[in-house]
């Protein structure tokens, strides 16, 4: 298949299963500037399934950079209400929402001063999380690739090469060279819900990640339970929150994480920003020291970004059976890093399968970065509440 038609796919799969666009309802698409024919293909695929208006919203890193360069200190966390007013109008519309994902300047903000650039947290807003929260919407996030991205996964290759690789590989993870792949979705659906149905039988009181430069326990709530990324609306609608997804995951207890983690595959934010190397200390659930091989101070900043920025809001595991971790690429992308390895996330937690006792003391904050911790080499064991250990994954492989 030439691009033409893997983006054609590409937009119809994020429509038909991973948002479920319904007929008559809004949708919305979050794109970067460079990614304007998924996006312009997204809206296709809407209008065609019955879209009442689709309205794309670009963002542009540029722009982003003349004002962490040059913007008055006091005014770098400033986001104007009609950013929070738009994104609380389409939860209360019940509209769609589909991202696409994937750095489109890589490296634009590696020269500017990493604590100015850690307080702007564009374009993610905090009412993203209270949306999400509420269920009003269905959404996906979906890789887009371009010849910045390319050639960042690819430096070795020629520019129009890597982008046909990229290209290759993301139609590979999100299962487009299937015959029908969104049964090949179902499918693989149904393997990550019958593992987090496992998960919940046991009942751990808290996990054990082990291996080179990670030794750490973190506790989980009293109704913790894991689930995989096929949600469902207050109305109902079923879709993939994210597209491709190969993890199961869990709220945490924000009080329990104590012990040392390293990460085992870069961080690639929101506004293209890497982080290399990670090194986290936590104690009493607390990440008390950030290092890193490279942007170590825009994590402290988004860390100290309020009281819940520095405590666990995720806990997700990855088993090796998933397309992203087979083909051993690092994409410096989040959405498909996280899901090739088990991964810990700074900032927000859901509130699903919590009791209501729980949604009180389960972690609150404007902010929710994952990272990525697990791999072949880092085991992760179940404890009870009795202290029993019982093995989870070891080398990938699921043991239970």
């Amino acid at each position: 298949m030439d691009r033409a038609e893997l983006t054609s796919r590409l937009a119809a799969l994020a429509v038909e299963l991973g948002a479920n666009v319904q007929p008559g309802q809004i949708v919305t698409v979050g794109a970067d500037h460079g990614q304007y024919e998924l996006a312009r293909a997204i809206a296709d695929s809407s209008y065609k399934r019955g879209a009442k208006f689709v309205d794309v919203q670009y963002f542009d890193p540029y722009v982003k950079r003349a004002r962490i360069a040059y913007a008055a200190e006091d005014t770098l966390d400033f986001v104007p209400s009609w950013f929070s007013y738009r994104m609380l109008a389409i939860g209360d519309q019940h509209a769609a929402r589909i991202s696409l994902a994937g750095p489109t300047a890589t490296g634009l903000l590696d020269d500017l001063d990493p604590e100015r650039a850690g307080r702007d947290q564009l374009p993610f807003t905090k009412e993203i999380l209270t949306v999400i929260a509420g269920r009003t919407t269905n959404w996906t996030v979906v890789p887009c690739p371009t010849q910045p991205w390319a050639s960042l996964v690819f430096p070795d290759l020629p520019a129009e090469e890597a982008l046909d690789r990229l290209w290759e590989q993301v139609a590979h993870v999100c299962r487009l060279d299937e015959p029908d792949p969104v049964a090949a979705w179902e499918e693989r659906a149904a393997a990550l819900n019958e593992a987090a149905a496992r998960l919940n039988e046991r009942r751990f009181h808290a996990l054990h990640f082990e291996g080179p430069g990670t030794d750490l326990t973190l506790g989980l709530l009293s109704t913790s339970t894991f689930h995989a990324a096929q949600e469902e609306t207050v109305d109902g609608i079923v879709h993939l929150a994210n597209l491709p997804t190969e993890e199961v995951y869990a709220t945490p207890d924000p009080a329990r994480a104590d012990g040392k983690v390293r990460s085992t595959k870069p961080l690639v934010l929101a506004d293209g920003t890497i982080i290399r190397g990670l090194e986290v200390r936590f104690e009493g659930g607390r990440a008390v020291e950030i290092e890193a091989e490279q942007g170590a101070g825009v994590m402290r900043g988004r860390a100290a970004f309020d009281w819940g920025a520095s405590r666990l809001g995720e806990v997700a595991l990855v088993d090796r059976e998933g397309r992203i971790g087979r083909l051993g690429t690092v994409f410096y992308n989040t959405l498909l890093d996280e899901n090739a390895a088990s991964h810990i996330a700074l900032g927000d937690g859901s509130d699903e399968g919590l009791s209501e006792e729980d949604r009180q003391h389960r972690n609150h904050s404007s902010i929710h970065i994952d990272f990525m911790i697990g791999g072949t080499d880092v085991a992760v064991a179940g404890i009870g509440a009795d202290g029993t250990r019982t093995p989870v994954l070891v080398d990938g492989v699921w043991q239970i």
